[in-house]
């Protein structure tokens, strides 16, 4: 029967066939391996297998379990990270050429915290180079596509996070994101996502992209696969100065499901036109889900939200040019044109390593920062950025959290927007707000297109209040209780 096979498990599920002596590690591991070789040349979600150190980390696991030694609800349990976070000795490339074959001497914090959870690393997956792209058709490296659709593309930039996840290929992922990069795939490939508060985790170990905006955060198949995912990552770190002392509370315990007198935000501004029709509707199901739950919904508005895009793409571009300026063929990955002394290599190095996408918002970041245009441009976005952190503060001054849609449209085709970069940006237009005011926010499965793509809806909380997000999350899939069935 299908239920029995590991591809279909939740995180949940997996960790529970391995508490009761179902399956050991290993053989879970061997499972998820064999799936991967069996299907993802045609998804593509892998740039790198670590197969001899994940068979070794699941029979350590083995071990901890038959001497009642384990780890916790992670421990034995099969995942992977975004190639945007460092991992020791493994490849690390954030999807650039200009970082090809570098492998990093240390762990990120949140790498090191799923191995010392127990979890198996089981490699490194795709995503748009440096994370700068909503489709993953940037990648240096191959094409991903979604599990659901392979002419659809799974989102971006962690496409192969989500589409690992969504594909069976392994229970857990992570991702980083900057203005939607892990709820875009997430709606995309029909999976859960968070991205948490601003500096609840670590970033220490994670390539920059853009550091004021950057958080990393977890995919799994349903929201408490999710949960115990964020446990695992969350916490201070003392080496990240935007790392927050903030106590990190029992998610898993959290899902209550009870969300009787919980009051619901609803923006106007998000339920524009343009907006999917289904992908309304979905939304609309998860609002009614809540509301036969015992919670309130509240009309809000948060006026500024038509100015996120632009603002996202000064500030975004800005710290971009700032933070890539470090790969320059000095100290990492391959050189090119050194022979003809220092400033050949600057230029062929970036000239010929970065890709076009990469170059396009290097040049924007560097125009808004110059002399002349930093006023008009950048200061004036980080004004505005204060802005949507206000909105926010006083809709949560009504309401608990905020219910919306994740995406305006069920996942695109495969080259669709590639040559029109401004319709790529605006698919961002919705989860983009989020990381310019700090806060947390989740996608989740809420149902599917007439076609079969899945769609999401997309709840914000207050900030380090996941508990109360993933709650509300957690309440609207107990009552959907969507069923998901790849059939491959």
């Amino acid at each position: 029967m299908r239920e029995t096979k590991p591809e279909t498990w939740s995180l949940p599920e997996a960790a529970a066939r391995l508490r009761s002596g179902e399956i050991s590690s290993r053989e879970l591991t061997i499972s998820c391996f064999k799936r991967i070789h069996e299907h993802d040349g045609n998804i593509g979600a892998f740039l790198c297998l670590t197969e001899a150190s994940a068979l070794l980390a699941a029979d350590a696991s083995d071990e901890r379990r038959e001497t009642k030694q384990t780890l916790g609800l992670l421990d034995g349990v099969p995942v992977a990270v975004k190639d945007m976070i460092l991992t020791e000795g493994v490849p690390t490339t954030a999807g650039s050429k200009i970082l090809e074959g570098y492998r990093p001497p240390y762990d990120g914090t949140v790498v090191a915290k799923l191995k010392s959870a127990g979890a198996v690393m089981m490699g490194k997956l795709n995503q748009d180079e440096f994370a700068m792209g909503s489709s993953t058709e940037s990648s240096a490296y191959k094409l991903c596509k979604n599990p659901w659709d392979f002419y659809r593309t799974p989102g971006g930039s962690s496409g192969g996070s989500a589409a690992a996840v969504a594909a069976g290929f392994v229970f857990g992922t992570l991702g980083t994101d900057t203005g939607g990069s892990i709820r875009q795939p997430a709606s995309f490939c029909g999976i859960a996502g968070i991205k948490p508060t601003y500096g609840r985790v670590s970033r220490q170990g994670v390539v920059a992209y853009a550091s004021s905006l950057d958080q990393v955060g977890p995919f799994a198949k349903d929201v408490s696969g999710a949960a115990i995912m964020l446990q695992a990552i969350a916490g201070h770190d003392a080496r990240d100065s935007t790392s927050v002392k903030q106590a990190v509370p029992d998610y898993l315990q959290a899902l209550t499901g009870d969300v009787k007198g919980l009051k619901i935000g609803i923006p106007r501004e998000y339920f524009i036109e343009g907006l999917d029709a289904e992908v309304r509707d979905s939304v609309q199901k998860s609002i009614a889900a809540l509301q036969a739950s015992g919670a309130e919904i509240i009309d809000v508005s948060l006026p500024h939200t038509e100015h996120a895009v632009a603002t996202y793409y000064v500030i975004a571009t800005a710290e971009a040019a700032s933070n890539l300026s470090r790969y320059d063929g000095v100290r990492f990955g391959p050189r090119l044109g050194d022979q003809n002394g220092l400033l050949s290599m600057y230029e062929e190095t970036r000239g010929q390593l970065f890709g076009p996408e990469v170059k396009r918002r290097i040049m924007l970041g560097t125009y808004v920062l110059s002399a002349g245009y930093y006023d008009a441009y950048y200061l004036r976005a980080q004004k505005v950025r204060r802005l949507f952190a206000d909105d926010f503060k006083n809709a949560f001054q009504n309401v608990d959290v905020i219910v919306c849609p994740t995406t305006p449209t069920p996942a695109f085709g495969i080259g669709e927007k590639s040559d029109d970069p401004l319709q790529m940006y605006l698919n961002d237009i919705f989860t983009v707000s989020a990381n310019l005011a700090g806060l947390p926010a989740m996608s989740l499965l809420t149902g599917f297109s007439k076609q079969g793509l899945p769609l999401g809806t997309q709840i914000i909380g207050r900030p380090f209040d996941e508990s109360t997000l993933m709650n509300a999350a957690f309440a609207v899939e107990q009552t959907l209780n969507i069923e998901r069935d790849l059939g491959w």
